[in-house]
């Protein structure tokens, strides 16, 4: 089985609610009659809940949702891409890796209800100069652990390094990453959000050990689990 993930870029000023509805109750079927064993859409709904939110990076606000789709082969996702260019002006997709760090082991609501609280969403390049693998002993040895210190409440960490793109024109990007906070607070108060201010200050130091800060980009983000893995 292969994980696929999507970005969606929506031409600009789109309203990001019948933007949600349209990609829920258009795309999505499209996307499981199609095949895909496991469907998981995050979309950019949040502007009315969090105006400003706290970690916006790059071109965050401009995503219109992230879509990751489990197939069994991506040799069969023409009529996939296709359901995702009809709701937006962009699509970027990319072959990826998965990993759970940190899983999710008590939830309790169905597939297709928005799940609690929030995702933060970000993806970014290698940093410039760093070796594959200084790369991946950096995002996966040092930083990995130490994120548990950063986000002392964070309820779900999925890490997926990026194979290649599958989309043309897509950036070189290296990792697309999903935390998700059990309630909005947790993410809207920053005393909440971060441990002490000397772990926050350790991780501004550290982040260009592996990601490139000039192509880091991120966004609170609604998820819905429109079909989980069996």
């Amino acid at each position: 089985m292969e994980k696929l993930v999507y970005l969606t870029f929506p031409a600009e000023g789109f309203d990001p609610v019948a933007y949600r509805d349209r990609l829920l109750s258009e795309a999505a079927p499209k996307i499981l009659a199609a095949g895909a064993r496991g469907l998981n859409i995050c979309v950019n709904d949040l502007q009315e809940e969090i105006p400003r939110p706290i970690i916006l990076l790059g071109i965050g606000a401009s995503l219109g949702a992230a879509v990751s789709i489990w197939m069994d082969s991506l040799d069969d996702r023409a009529p996939i891409e296709a359901a995702l260019t009809e709701q937006g002006e962009g699509l970027e997709g990319y072959l990826v890796t998965e990993s759970i760090p940190q899983a999710c082991t008590d939830r309790d609501w169905s597939d297709g209800e928005r799940s609690p609280g929030l995702t933060h969403f970000t993806w970014f390049e290698k940093a410039k100069g760093v070796s594959d693998e200084d790369f991946f002993y950096n995002w996966f040895e040092v930083h990995t652990p130490f994120s548990f210190d950063l986000h002392p409440l964070r309820w779900e960490y999925v890490r997926n390094a990026v194979a290649r793109p599958v989309t043309q024109d897509a950036p070189p990007i290296r990792a697309i990453v999903a935390e998700r906070f059990r309630e909005i607070r947790d993410y809207t108060d920053p005393e909440r959000l971060f441990g002490s201010p000397e772990v926050l200050k350790q991780s501004a130091e550290e982040a260009g050990d592996y990601g490139n800060p000039e192509a880091m980009h991120s966004l609170p983000m609604s998820e819905y689990i429109l079909r989980s893995l069996a």
